[in-house]
Parts: C-alpha cells; sequence; structure tokens
C-alpha cells in the first residue's frame, strides 16, 4: 500500500517535470529548431490542429525555419496562427511555403522570456508540492483507518519528502539551465 502511494507519486512527480521540460522547448532561446511551432493550433476545417497535423516544419539554417502546409488551402490560416503566437516572430509567405526568420533576442525580450521561464518553474514547484501533499493526506488516512501504523506513516512521509525535493531540485536544475540559454548570445 505504501508502495503505491510512493510510486504514484513519484510518477506525478515525473510527469510534471516532463511537463516542464515541454513548456520551456516553445520558449525560443535565438536559435530556429522545430519544437518552437509544437505549440501552435491552426483553425483546420473549423477545428483548432496542432500545426504539426496540417503541415511539415523544417529548419533551413541556424535562423530560419520553413513550413510547408500539406493543403494548399490552410496557407493563409498556418500564416495567421504563427503571426498571433507570441513566439515574436514574422513569417513571410512565399507561394506554398512559409518562411520564419528567427530574430536575435534583445536584452529586453531575454529579461521577459527569463521571467516566464521562472514562472514555469514556479508553477511545476507548486504542482510536485500538491503532489506531496495529497500523498501525505493520503497516508495520513490511511493511519486514521488503522492499515498502517504511526511509524510506517512517518517513514513513508520522509521518502514522500526526499522525493519533492529531488523534484524540486531538478525543476530549478531545468530553470537554471534555461535562463542559462536565454542569456547566451
Amino acid at each position: 500500500m505504501i508502495d503505491e502511494i510512493n510510486q504514484d507519486a513519484e510518477t506525478r512527480m515525473e510527469k510534471t517535470l516532463q511537463a516542464l521540460r515541454d513548456s520551456l522547448k516553445a520558449i525560443r532561446a535565438g536559435r530556429a529548431h522545430a519544437s518552437l511551432l509544437d505549440n501552435i493550433m491552426v483553425p483546420y476545417y473549423d477545428a483548432p490542429t496542432p500545426l504539426a497535423q496540417v503541415a511539415s516544419v523544417s529548419v533551413t539554417d541556424s535562423r530560419t525555419l520553413s513550413v510547408t502546409p500539406w493543403d494548399k488551402t490552410v496557407v493563409t490560416a498556418v500564416d495567421k496562427a504563427i503571426r498571433e503566437s507570441d513566439l515574436g516572430v514574422n513569417p513571410v509567405v512565399a507561394g506554398e511555403v512559409i518562411r520564419i526568420p528567427v530574430p536575435l533576442l534583445t536584452e529586453e525580450r531575454r529579461l521577459a522570456l527569463g521571467k516566464s521561464v521562472r514562472k514555469e518553474g514556479e508553477n511545476s514547484r507548486v504542482a510536485v508540492r500538491n503532489i506531496r501533499r495529497d500523498a501525505l493526506s493520503t497516508l495520513k488516512d490511511l493511519q486514521k483507518e488503522k492499515e498502517i501504523s504511526a511509524d510506517d506513516e512517518s517513514r513513508a512521509g520522509e521518502v514522500i519528502q526526499r522525493l519533492t525535493d529531488k523534484a524540486v531540485a531538478e525543476v530549478d536544475q531545468i530553470v537554471k539551465a534555461k535562463e542559462a540559454d536565454l542569456l547566451e548570445v
């Protein structure tokens, strides 16, 4: 029973860390990479569809992305979706291909992106702490129902706290690495 609670908490914390990594991929660091456009949704037949499902995205060079929609009728919708995203890029439509030059980041933009990275990190820390709270609450309920002893609850609580400390340290490390990447010129 206790092992299941610990395993569940650890799994949920890993998912939180992976969600943080995925959300930070969308924050650009001045270089072009295809995952920059992962979060863009395009209205396709009146349904919001991920860009990757309506077009192919490739990296032309270190500063340019190339988006080629499979359906020629969706070119303007893709262009509009990219423009309306908060990426700070200006796509150029060249026939059936959309070229996206990725500009160098200004100091002001770097600081703003750093702020959003720290906010994402704090959201992840809160999520990890909520997972800890849920696990400790479950342990406390088991102890009240006399399914585990107070000593077992205490030991399991220490394990949960170690998992939490490890996950929070990893969140800090991920945020620090992304901030360093943003400040790199």
